[in-house]
């Protein structure tokens, strides 16, 4: 039988009728004889509440502190899980994350996972015991308790079904799977049987929040077989029915693909674009720019350069709109410094981007969106490509149509042949 890792999210485990209906899910999957390991999150809004509480005490919580308040949220919903499958008669364990040895670094609120001690696991599921690890959180290797940033809870579950080779990852989530891009602005929007690994971390990247992008960088580097299926279906449904629903994320030499040029839209609101006019063109211009911002812990996303003309060119870069004003205060210092002439920003801008490993091979696909934005009346800004995508930058107010107009012109409504 199957060794099967299912991660639920905090709506799934939002309630104690949610906690026991997980419950009962999994006691379905072990009287079918598989061995199933869990990954939980802390119920929904728990986190936020803990996190609000640390910043009544400081402004800026210190990260160690606050990663010793942030896990805790996981710690009752592991012990809740593990009773309720000893109610319905199965054997259950609960772990913290510091308890199975889920070994991190040291960077408090986003640390990455070095290592998993399976010892524990193997020897529960071993003696028909369900192990009960809480997601989001970690040990370092001085002691201390670590987390690994928002949705992190995907990534342990990812990197438990590594460290385990397992059959099958599951993430149950209050979605049915992915889509071609939110149903909430397009409603025509298509569940996806499949989608290939390059094109959810393309798809996570971008803006679309189904998973957690470093989990599907940790799945795809160990090959994890990823699921993405919905808490919210009847828990008794039959297992054959239930392990072949969901979005399966798999690798694009996998005989069963979907044979579509574009898989999906993605979006993100929270963009921001700032452009250094009258900039020298000369070597190391980029550098004197963007250094100050990496250093100040800054993303930076799309960038252009255009063409020098009278020995200036004008430098554009967008970062996320939380950093904007940040941004934008490192630049005025910048600016002087290397004789920019002016420093524009625009906080109103959003990102839309569509993903698709059938753009290898065909030709002709930027034109099409390029043509069907105009068509709109809607201005590109910037826009950004690779192997399997291209994004634009776009105003804000435009968002929603952009998004509609583009899934109805590549007809993503629409079951490929």
């Amino acid at each position: 039988m199957a060794l099967i890792v299912q991660k639920y999210g905090g709506t799934s485990v939002g309630s104690v009728e949610r906690i026991k209906a997980v419950a009962r899910r999994v006691a379905k999957w072990r009287r079918a004889g598989h061995d199933v390991v869990l990954a939980l999150s802390a119920m929904s809004g728990e986190t936020n509440r803990l996190i609000a509480l640390a910043k009544e005490i400081q402004a800026h919580p210190d990260p160690r502190e606050l990663d010793v308040i942030a896990s805790t949220g996981e710690q009752v919903t592991i012990g809740l899980a593990a009773m309720a499958l000893m109610e319905l008669g199965v054997k259950a364990r609960s772990y913290t994350g510091a308890q199975v040895r889920v070994q991190t670094d040291s960077a408090f609120t986003k640390a990455r996972i070095l290592g998993i001690d399976q010892h524990r696991l193997r020897a529960d599921l071993a003696a028909g015991v369900v192990p009960i690890v809480a997601g989001f959180q970690g040990i370092d290797e001085h002691g201390n308790i670590t987390t690994l940033g928002r949705g992190g809870s995907d990534t342990t579950g990812v990197a438990l079904a590594a460290a385990l080779s397992a059959d099958e990852c599951q993430i149950y989530t209050d979605v049915d799977g992915v889509y071609t891009t939110d149903p909430r602005i397009v409603p025509e929007a298509r569940r996806l049987k499949t989608i290939t690994f390059e094109e959810m971390l393309e798809m996570a990247s971008l803006g679309s929040k189904v998973l957690q992008i470093r989990s599907v960088e940790f799945a795809g580097k160990y090959k994890v077989r990823l699921r993405v299926l919905s808490s919210l279906t009847d828990p008794e449904i039959p297992i054959e029915e239930e392990s072949h629903s969901g979005t399966l994320i798999t690798f694009e030499e996998d005989e069963n693909m979907e044979q579509a040029v574009i898989s999906g839209i993605a979006f993100a609101r929270d963009e921001a674009k700032l452009t250094v006019m009258g900039v020298p063109d000369r070597p190391g211009i980029a550098y004197a720019i963007l250094g100050p911002i990496g250093d100040a812990n800054i993303d930076v996303d799309m960038i252009i350069q255009n063409a020098s003309t009278d020995g200036t060119t004008d430098f554009s870069f967008t970062v996320p709109r939380g950093d904007y004003q940040k941004a934008l205060g490192i630049l005025e210092g910048v600016k002087a410094h290397i004789g920019a002439r002016a420093l524009v920003g625009d906080n109103r801008i959003c990102k839309v981007s569509m993903v698709g490993v059938g753009m290898r091979s065909h030709v002709g696909i930027a034109s099409r969106m390029f043509r069907t934005l105009a068509e709109e009346g809607i201005n590109i800004q910037m826009i950004s490509t690779s192997e399997i995508k291209i994004s634009v930058v776009v105003d804000e107010k435009y968002l929603e149509l952009a998004v509609r107009v583009l899934h109805k012109a590549f007809d993503l409504d629409q079951v490929p042949a």
